[in-house]
């Protein structure tokens, strides 16, 4: 690959895979630990739509227990921090704990019924054979930053033929922020493009001095709500990336106009 050309990064939860159902299910499983409720309704449209409010896996059964109390998806949306505070008060709510039940649920889902667990991740359109074609040509050089681990990705890909290398993967199992994992990748290529989902996270990299040489994208069609696609459209380092444009000219990607 030619040294001038950058590297590219994405994520993968929202940006490569559709992971909502999973999030949902194991949600739902560790909801019925924490609060003994067996049947929770039918909120999962709910429940997918305020995904993008969630900042941390511990959230997830908060979020749900707000639905299952009667507070309004539209009142959640525009004030998520406080009713999720007033929730965690109320029900003296223990985040560690709660954080844990959730990984627990799931690890012994994944040990119970993996292929299960896998078959509720969805690929987003048109996602794997733009990956294979950029594997096949060798450019962009891609690798993967994500809070999933590795070897799930590793496995969810080569389920449908995409043999990623796994040495290129930076799951949860590295156990470091993203920005450190670009400054990883800066030291073998001093040009990197990163495509994540969450504002958050593209703002947390953008105020970083010394990742100013990493193009900064925000995947449209991930997790994300309209206010933050429209925050990310006037933001000087960040730039709204659409699912057409992911799967069209990679060096037009740098292009506002």
């Amino acid at each position: 690959m030619p040294s001038s050309a950058p590297l590219l990064a994405l994520d993968f939860d929202g940006v490569i895979c559709n992971g909502l159902s999973e999030y949902f299910q194991t949600t739902c499983r560790a909801y019925g630990e924490i609060w003994g409720v067996e049947s929770l309704g039918d909120w999962e449209a709910d429940f997918c739509a305020l995904r993008p409010v969630i900042e941390s896996g511990w959230e997830m059964p908060i979020l749900l227990r707000a639905l299952a109390m009667g507070v309004t998806r539209e009142a959640i949306a525009q004030r998520w921090a406080p009713i999720r505070d007033e929730i965690v008060k109320a029900e003296r709510c223990d985040r560690i704990k709660i954080a844990t039940v959730v990984d627990q649920v799931r690890d012994r889902w994944i040990q119970e019924d993996l292929n299960g667990w896998l078959a509720l991740h969805h690929f987003y359109p048109g996602i794997l054979d733009q990956l294979q074609t950029w594997l096949a040509a060798k450019t962009p050089e891609l690798w993967i930053i994500s809070t999933k681990e590795g070897r799930f990705i590793a496995q969810l890909l080569h389920q449908q033929g995409i043999n990623f290398p796994t040495g290129h993967i930076f799951g949860k199992e590295v156990k470091r922020p993203k920005a450190d994992s670009l400054r990883q990748l800066l030291f073998q290529q001093p040009k990197a493009w990163f495509v994540e989902d969450r504002m958050e996270t593209l703002q947390n990299i953008a105020d970083q001095p010394d990742l100013q040489v990493v193009e900064l994208f925000l995947a449209a069609w991930g997790y994300n709500t309209p206010q933050m696609r429209n925050f990310a459209e006037k933001h000087p380092r960040i730039r709204l990336l659409s699912l057409a444009q992911f799967h069209g000219d990679f060096g037009e990607w740098g292009d506002r106009g």
